[in-house]
């Protein structure tokens, strides 16, 4: 048994000795959840897994130059870049996941690998959006605790903060193949087979939690944000300008990482609250390819705005880029 993100088709019936085009959950409780697949690679391809995996190599490719550019730059040792590099690789392998995912649904049949592709899945997901979630943690104390933030200490906080997003993301992605799963009960299967809907409400409302606090933080961050633009608006005297222009810059960033953010993840969380198994399934790959594009933007919203990583990739691609200015360490406030 592998893992197959394919849609019941009741329909289809197949000629004398011909493997099922679609499976079966229950022959007498069938569903329209993401499922299991036992036929042979007799079918067609569904295409919404095409679509998958097509986002999972985009993800993968955009990643994985972050990470390499990351890792290869001594002077990307910041506490920020270390978060951008694990938020860039949680998404990396992400990206990996739902090309391993479709690689073993259509070629591979072992229920032991896709327990282990799905809680992979699970743990990378998890990783990517905990990530984020320290990145604003990250940025909210740059900014309260500007004096300090160019520390020892700030270093030591932002390992453990990498501690606690790997360990529990780990926890998560294991608890399929620890047997969290409706393998052996489908009646308690869920919108995304094997998990029970047990687990995936654990996981919906751990991201709304997720969501709330970040919301909070940088509402904090924006409050922060204006008062220091009116501060030094009233001591350099133009008010009227340089407090707008630096207060619509903020407001607009932040903006666009908290709406980026919800838009891809939202639906699918709320679909994992009220959705059942026995919906049609392209109800969950409608909400779950959304989704995967919030590990697509976020590159281009962390990593490729950063003028540090643009300078490491012109050297990376040209050899001979010389930058016009010093090379300033930025704080994460002005990423």
């Amino acid at each position: 048994m592998n893992e197959s993100l394919v849609v019941n088709d009741s329909s289809a019936t197949p000629a004398s000795g011909e493997a099922l085009p679609w499976i079966e959950a229950e022959s007498s409780d069938r569903n329209g959840s993401l499922e299991f697949s036992t036929a042979a690679l007799d079918f067609p391809i569904n295409p919404w897994d095409i679509m998958l995996c097509m986002s999972g190599t985009v993800i993968a490719c955009e990643n994985a130059i972050v990470v390499a550019i990351i890792f290869y730059t001594p002077t990307l040792r910041t506490p920020m870049f270390v978060l951008i590099g694990s938020l860039a690789t949680a998404d990396l392998l992400a990206g990996m996941g739902l090309i391993l995912n479709f690689v073993f649904q259509y070629v591979i049949s072992s229920e032991t690998i896709s327990l282990i592709t799905v809680g992979f899945l699970v743990a990378s997901f998890t990783a990517s959006i905990s990530s984020l979630l320290a990145i604003t943690v990250d940025r909210y104390f740059s900014l309260y605790n500007a004096l300090t933030y160019f520390s020892e200490k700030t270093l030591q906080y932002v390992h453990l903060m990498l501690v606690g997003t790997w360990g529990v993301s780990l926890f998560l992605g294991l608890l399929p193949v620890l047997g969290w799963n409706c393998l052996g009960e489908p009646a308690s299967c869920s919108i995304v087979r094997p998990l029970t809907r047990s687990n995936v409400m654990l996981l919906a409302t751990s991201f709304f939690a997720i969501f709330v606090l970040m919301l909070t933080l940088y509402f904090k961050i924006c409050k922060i944000v204006c008062h220091h633009a009116h501060q030094i608006a009233l001591q350099q005297h133009f008010f009227a300008t340089s407090h707008y222009v630096a207060t619509k810059k903020g407001v607009s960033t932040l903006a666009i990482i908290l709406g980026t953010f919800g838009a891809s993840w939202l639906p699918f969380a709320i679909y994992c609250l009220v959705g059942e198994r026995e919906y049609p399934s392209v109800y969950t790959y409608a909400t779950l390819l959304p989704a995967t594009y919030n590990s697509m933007i976020n590159p281009i919203i962390y990593a490729y705005r950063n003028a540090e990583i643009q300078r490491s990739i012109y050297m990376l691609l040209c050899g001979c880029f010389q930058a016009n200015g010093a090379y300033r360490s930025r704080s994460p406030s002005e990423v």
